[in-house]
C-alpha cells in the first residue's frame, strides 16, 4: 500500500497513523487519470472512426463481417427519416461472397478491406 505514497505519508505511517484522506483521493483520482488516457480514450476514438468509416461505405467496398465473411458490397437499405434517407448501423447491406449474397445490418460490418476506387473519367 505505501508504493505510491508519498514521503510525507511514509512519515505518517512510520508513526502509526493512517494515509492522510487527501493523498488517498489525489491518489486514486491519478489512478482514474492514467485508465482514462491509456485505455477508455483511444477506445472511444477507435470507435467513432469505425463508426464513421461504415456510414461511409458504398457499393463496391470490399468488406470482412464480425463473423468472418468476406465479400464486396452489391446494394445498400438506407433508414428513412422525415422522407429522407439516412445512413445508421442498422441499414441492411446486400453483400456478395462467392457465388452467394448475403444480407448483412452495416452495424456487424467488422472492417473494410479495400475501398472501391471511383475513376474520374
Amino acid at each position: 500500500m505505501t508504493f505510491f505514497a508519498a514521503p510525507a505519508a511514509l512519515a505518517i505511517l512510520q508513526q502509526g497513523g493512517g494515509i492522510p484522506l487527501p493523498a488517498l483521493l489525489f491518489q486514486m483520482a491519478a489512478l482514474f487519470a492514467i485508465f482514462y488516457f491509456l485505455f477508455i480514450r483511444p477506445q472511444q476514438k477507435q470507435r467513432k472512426t469505425h463508426e464513421a468509416r461504415l456510414l461511409e461505405l458504398k457499393r463496391g467496398d470490399s468488406i470482412v463481417t464480425a463473423g468472418g465473411i468476406v465479400g464486396e458490397i452489391v446494394e445498400m437499405k438506407k433508414s428513412t427519416k422525415d422522407g429522407q434517407p439516412v445512413a445508421t448501423l442498422e441499414d441492411r447491406v446486400t453483400i456478395k461472397s462467392g457465388e452467394t449474397r448475403i444480407i448483412v445490418e452495416r452495424g456487424r460490418i467488422a472492417r473494410v478491406v479495400t475501398p472501391s476506387v471511383s475513376s474520374a473519367s
